[in-house]
């Protein structure tokens, strides 16, 4: 099936991608804009350690966009927060839109 409709990716958010952390801090990539469906629905998801937390918001973006847990995420609002998880969805030829679903904190 084909990409999620760019229609539907009304919101844009600011990802900067963790690259690991450092003697002062986490480190992060330059910031790149994504275009995506925003949901501010809170909800418990499982990290990719198996942990459950609550999760502020998922964002639904193109497939192939890419943000890795801990990167930072600036909201349309101006709220900034981190990635949980980033998770592909292919629909495998059932007729569903394949995008990433980006977990936020």
């Amino acid at each position: 099936m084909a990409a999620i409709p760019k229609r539907f990716l009304r919101h844009r958010i600011l990802v900067e991608p963790y690259r690991g952390r450092s003697s002062t801090g986490d480190l992060y990539g330059p910031a790149v804009e994504v275009r995506c469906l925003l949901d501010e629905k809170t909800r418990n998801v499982r990290t990719p350690g198996g942990d459950v937390v609550v999760s502020s918001s998922t964002a639904y973006a193109s497939p192939g966009t890419t943000a890795p847990p801990r990167s930072r995420v600036t909201l349309p609002g101006g709220r900034t927060t981190k990635v949980i998880q980033d998770a592909p969805r292919d629909s495998g030829g059932l007729g569903a839109p394949d995008h990433v679903e980006i977990q936020l904190e």
